[in-house]
């Protein structure tokens, strides 16, 4: 008899620190000491609190070890599994981490990065082996399939998602009913589910975890949108850097095709439905909805002029449904809690929860579920912990390069998809960068342009060619050498391109230089006027100093400096050589008197 079940992240960012040693390790010393029968080991889907991984769980106590190494499974397994006895320096303590809970021994529901989410897309990641489909099926798994093929007419499918506000979590946040709607209206004899898993936003892996933890959820929901849309045929469109993910994807299609749950006559019906999975070799523009379905079709990822919109003309040619893999994470539970159910979070015009990848300069770095609505200062002070080293919150970034920057001053904003449109973001896929007093909001517009650059598909000039000529213009500014009439131009060239590109990626490519231009103006005029970079991140712009109160002579950043810049000798004071200082930080980084700065 099983009394204990200790839980494993097997997420992408606990993997990478080992947590498939770990499992190893746990099971052998298990073993040894004779408790193998008694406790079993799961590996599930990311707990959402990266920062803290490997992440180990154990049950029923729930207790919450953190950071955990292969040297402390033997003290896990002999004080905790054996004995009964908590291993409290493994422990997660939130006082230790900047929290005002005093509870030492607070379990993962009960810490701060958990109280104010609420977790409906990802409410099995975590909790369930995602490569057993009993786990799933116990978790209420596949009972909405089995109420919309007996209980409910695919019309009566499509109402209830309309009914519910679920808009599309891939960034767009077009009804998603809607988009049923006009998929079944389209009269043909073949129609298509396709599944977007193309996340290719820097610092995004939303989808990424959820086709990790809960593959099944996707699958099931797909299946409920080709009953809705008459389709029997699905494809799931996903990045083949993303193992994991494929891996557990086809491990579920295997076992819902065993379960009878794919296929033909599903649960003993006349409904036949299928999903094959193809991989994105990369292309960031094959998130776009038409590129995608042009790369499934075996073509170069290219968006295509619309109209006629997927839901009429789509995957070869026939009347398809996209959506991404967020959106298809709400769906069973929007058929068997009730639209209401679902309608009852949010606000009035972005209903639900929304997942973000919470990154950058943020104490707890994860995954975040939490209502549309919750202010922007609640996600980064209680739910991502606040910024670390004593230093101030500057922007967060929303939407990838297809966002913008939302500065300090606007940090009590509800977050919702008009709210951030009204501000100059959006809410794209789910990153969400959060940046400190040392980001220099030039060079963070810089990058993300320099991301576009790199993948326009250049099919249309605006896109292939404007951004192109932003950023000479980003980079001439950031090199000492802009002039004030350079704002114009970037703002001149934004307008072309956002009114002109073929596609919505070339559309919102501007956005992260006009939101950094609207809201840090100051910033980009320093690096003009003052030829210097306020953040101190601009190389060209950097002067490398040394206080003769308190260099010491010790002579070690000089023996460090790769350019032979820094002249002096024993315990006398040293100098720069501007000249020839290539402003690498290899002095900054060796002094121990803190007497070289950067200015």
């Amino acid at each position: 008899m099983v009394r204990s079940h200790v839980l494993i992240c097997g997420g992408t960012g606990c993997t990478s620190s080992g947590s498939p040693a770990l499992r190893e390790a746990l099971t052998k010393e298990l073993e040894a000491n004779g408790l193998s029968e008694e406790i079993k080991v799961v590996q599930t889907g990311c707990f959402g609190l990266c920062a803290l991984g490997p992440i180990m769980i154990v049950y029923p106590e729930g207790t919450f070890y953190s950071r955990v190494t292969i040297d402390d499974i033997p003290e896990i397994v002999g004080e905790h599994l054996l004995k009964g006895r908590i291993v409290d320096r493994l422990v997660y303590n939130e006082q230790a981490h900047g929290s005002e809970n005093e509870d030492v021994e607070a379990s993962l529901s009960n810490t701060a990065f958990y109280k104010k989410q609420k977790r409906v897309a990802l409410r099995n990641c975590g909790v369930i082996n995602p490569e057993k489909i009993d786990e799933y099926i116990a978790m209420d798994g596949y009972f909405a399939l089995a109420k919309v093929l007996f209980e409910m007419t695919p019309d009566d499918v499509i109402q209830t998602v309309l009914d519910s506000g679920l808009r599309g979590r891939g960034g767009g946040g077009f009804p998603t009913g809607r988009k049923w709607m006009f998929a079944k209206a389209s009269k043909s004899d073949k129609k298509y589910v396709v599944c977007n898993a193309d996340e290719g936003d820097p610092g995004a892996f939303m989808d990424r975890s959820v086709l990790e933890g809960d593959p099944h959820a996707v699958l099931e929901a797909m299946a409920i949108a080709g009953y809705a849309i008459g389709a029997d045929e699905g494809y799931i469109y996903v990045l083949a850097e993303y193992p994991i993910a494929v891996k557990r994807l086809q491990i579920a299609i295997e076992q819902a095709r065993e379960y009878g749950m794919l296929g033909k006559g599903i649960f003993g019906t006349d409904f036949n439905f299928d999903i094959q999975i193809r991989l994105g070799a990369g292309a960031f523009v094959c998130g776009e909805e038409t590129a995608l379905l042009t790369s499934i079709e075996g073509n170069r990822g290219e968006p295509r002029p619309r109209p006629p919109f997927p839901a009429v003309k789509g995957l070869f040619g026939q009347p398809t449904i996209i959506n991404n893999v967020e959106t298809y994470a709400n769906i069973c539970q929007i058929i068997l809690k009730g639209a209401d159910w679902f309608a009852s979070m949010g606000t009035e015009k972005s209903k639900g929860t929304k997942v973000f990848a919470l990154g950058g300069k943020i104490k707890n770095t994860g995954l975040v579920e939490i209502p549309m609505g919750t202010t922007l200062r609640e996600i980064v002070e209680e739910i991502g912990g606040g910024v670390p080293n004593g230093k101030k919150f500057k922007a967060a970034q929303t939407g990838g390069p297809s966002g913008g920057c939302i500065p300090a001053s606007l940090i009590d904003t509800p977050i919702d998809y008009d709210n951030l449109i009204a501000i100059g973001s959006m809410m794209g896929s789910g990153g969400m960068i959060i940046m400190d007093e040392d980001t220099c909001m030039v060079d963070m517009a810089k990058f993300f342009l320099e991301f576009t650059v790199d993948e326009s598909c250049g099919k249309c000039a605006p896109c292939r060619i404007g951004t192109v000529r932003m950023l000479e213009i980003l980079n001439k500014i950031t090199s000492g050498n802009g002039e004030m009439e350079d704002l114009d131009r970037l703002e001149e060239l934004a307008t072309y391109i956002k009114s002109a590109s073929l596609c919505g990626l070339g559309q919102t490519a501007p956005n992260p230089v006009l939101s950094t231009l609207r809201n840090f103006r100051d910033e980009y005029v320093a690096h003009i006027k003052d030829k210097k970079c306020p953040a101190g991140v601009c190389k060209k712009l950097l002067s490398y100093t040394i206080d003769p109160d308190k260099c010491k002579g010790c002579t070690l950043c000089a023996r460090n400096c790769p350019a032979g810049a820094i002249v002096g000798k024993v315990k006398e004071v040293h100098v720069i050589d501007t000249a020839k200082c290539v402003k690498c930080g290899a002095c900054i980084e060796k002094c121990k008197f803190g007497a070289i700065s950067k200015k």
